[in-house]
């Protein structure tokens, strides 16, 4: 059970109704996706955070575990727009932006430039084996990730809210793949890990898909719905010893700060930029919400503090030689950094 970050008094009967009707939304959001999704509970939590949150997600896991599908279900799901993007090492910037072309006039009209959008203009974009891609091409989705819009020609379009990115990269083949600069994994609120299913799951899977018992899936959410609870997300108050224990678990990933626990002081050769604490504080709101609470707790930080740093650490020489997992340093850094100093 998580303590309340303050001891005000209870919130308005308004907010209250509005929060037990976000709670009660986001639980029909998880439930209408686990119908299709086999297993994979705390990734498909992990994923409507970061939506709500206004984040991108990066899954990492093998091939044939359902990542495509979770990005897909979560599209239909919420009645969102959704595209998806093969990123294959031809892949060209305007493959994903899009490009101007030249368009013949009618009669007595004169040529003309017309822009032709991409992909990337809709609400939910999957960028498959997006390491898959040259740098050049990943940069492309700088700017979308980042400011939600993109710039052709020197001219800016808006992309339609909510937009949301989810990223996939299979961790076992590295030939031929490029990895993610630091500067574009900074720009994902999470990154996920999709496991293995156990045996139970594999049977419900083979099931599944050895006899057509697919389930059919609803819409249980619209696009100004999903921008309504963005907005009450943002209005979560945040007592200030629980922005304080984010900062100190952020600091406490570099390696030259006070807060660092030997172990990260021994293997890590960079710590998280403040978004990692950006991303713990929006989606400990999100989590708060989800619980039915308007106010913020340390342990929601802590719920969300592996997969908003895992990568945004940098591991230095002796820890890459030694194969030190990240997430056993941050379980350590969450281990020695007390909720209140």
């Amino acid at each position: 059970m998580s303590e309340p970050s303050n001891a005000s008094d209870e919130p308005p009967e308004e907010i209250q109704q509005d929060v037990q009707a976000f709670a009660e939304d986001c639980q029909r959001i998880q439930d209408e996706i686990g119908e299709m999704i086999v297993g994979h509970e705390s990734i498909i939590e992990g994923t409507v955070i970061a939506l709500l949150a206004g984040g991108n997600v990066l899954l990492e896991g093998v091939p044939g575990l359902g990542k495509t599908m979770l990005v897909r279900t979560l599209a239909d799901v919420s009645d969102l727009d959704f595209s998806r993007i093969q990123f294959t090492p031809d892949l060209m910037p305007s493959d994903i932006i899009g490009t101007t072309i030249v368009v013949e006039g009618e009669e007595g009209e004169e040529k003309h430039f017309k822009f032709e959008r991409g992909p990337i203009f809709s609400n939910v974009v999957l960028a498959d084996e997006i390491n898959r891609a040259t740098p050049k091409t990943q940069s492309a989705m700088l700017e979308a990730m980042q400011e939600h819009s993109v710039t052709v020609s020197n001219e800016t379009y808006s992309l339609d809210e909510p937009f949301f990115v989810l990223a996939t990269q299979n961790p076992l083949e590295m030939e031929g793949t490029y990895p993610l600069p630091e500067a574009q994994l900074d720009r994902f609120l999470f990154k996920l890990e999709v496991d293995f299913p156990d045996r139970q799951e594999l049977h419900t899977i083979m099931d599944r898909t050895t006899k057509g018992e697919s389930p059919e899936i609803e819409s249980v959410a619209t696009q100004e719905r999903l921008l309504e609870m963005r907005k009450l997300t943002q209005e979560v108050p945040l007592a200030r010893h629980v922005q304080d224990y984010a900062l100190r678990l952020l600091q406490a990933t570099h390696p030259d700060n006070e807060e660092a626990p030997e172990i990260t002081e021994r293997f890590v050769r960079f710590g998280s930029s403040p978004r990692g604490a950006q991303a713990m504080l929006l989606s400990g709101k999100v989590r708060a919400l989800m619980d039915g609470r308007f106010n913020v707790s340390c342990q929601d930080v802590r719920d969300s503090a592996v997969a908003a740093l895992r990568h945004r650490i940098i591991l230095n020489f002796e820890g890459q030689a030694e194969d030190v997992g990240k997430d056993e340093i941050l379980e350590a850094i969450l281990e020695a950094v007390p909720e209140r100093e």
